[in-house]
């Protein structure tokens, strides 16, 4: 987790997304034709939501709808429960962090999920939020890793950014005055979205985050179970 702020970006807290290249010899024979993959269709809907979003302090690139799965899309969902309307729940056996709205209903959003995802669950609040926040390892991981101590609280952390591992924006979570180290944050990796990653605590699709971070007041209430 982090400090000031967990890992991430581009897309995770520190994980990439490798690209395969295979090479081949030329021949004289004649090959199969290799099957083109038809694009998805792209509905206004996943535009407005997942689109590029040139504004920002750092201008993000739209979302692949291959690489994003329709069920962690964020969308309004019916929704039981006896949570106060503006309420965090994060699902860690589904993936799913819903935001409680009055009449029965949420906003759902896909989640992925680390170590640090899973290793706390509990009721607690939303403390403060950060736009582009920094990161700062914390001193267990850097003693892991060791080419993170450039990013140490000593030398200020890692400057917001595409490649920084909290995304476009980060929550904090804190019970009472104690910071769990829990964190919701943004990523630029949607394949990471519905699965458990190496490292970080809940992440979302950046423009999933940036949305969810406008809906929630600071002191909010999150639980995680």
């Amino acid at each position: 987790m982090t400090n000031h702020v967990t890992r991430r970006q581009v897309l995770s807290g520190g994980l990439g997304i490798a690209a395969l290249t295979l090479a081949g010899c030329s021949t004289t024979t004649s090959r199969a034709p290799v099957p083109v993959q038809p694009q998805p269709q792209v509905d206004a809907s996943f535009l407005q939501n997942y689109g590029p979003r040139p504004q920002e302090e750092f201008p993000l690139p739209g979302i692949d709808p291959r690489v994003l799965a329709p069920e962690f899309r964020r969308q309004r969902v019916a929704y039981r429960t006896d949570e106060e309307p503006g309420t965090v729940v994060v699902d860690t056996r589904s993936f799913y962090l819903y935001l409680v709205e009055p009449s029965g209903t949420a906003m759902r959003y896909g989640v992925g999920l680390g170590r640090q995802g899973f290793e706390w669950s509990g009721r607690a609040r939303i403390a403060w939020k950060r736009p582009w926040p920094t990161w700062t390892p914390p001193e267990e991981m850097i003693a892991r890793e060791p080419h993170l101590e450039p990013y140490s609280a000593e030398n200020g952390g890692m400057q917001p950014g595409l490649g920084n591992p909290l995304g476009a924006r980060a929550l904090y979570i804190f019970q009472g005055n104690v910071d769990t180290l829990y964190r919701l944050h943004g990523t630029n990796e949607p394949a990471s979205i519905g699965k458990a990653v190496s490292s970080g605590c809940v992440r979302l699709i950046n423009q999933d985050v940036i949305d969810l971070y406008d809906r929630v007041r600071s002191g909010a209430s999150i639980v995680v179970v």
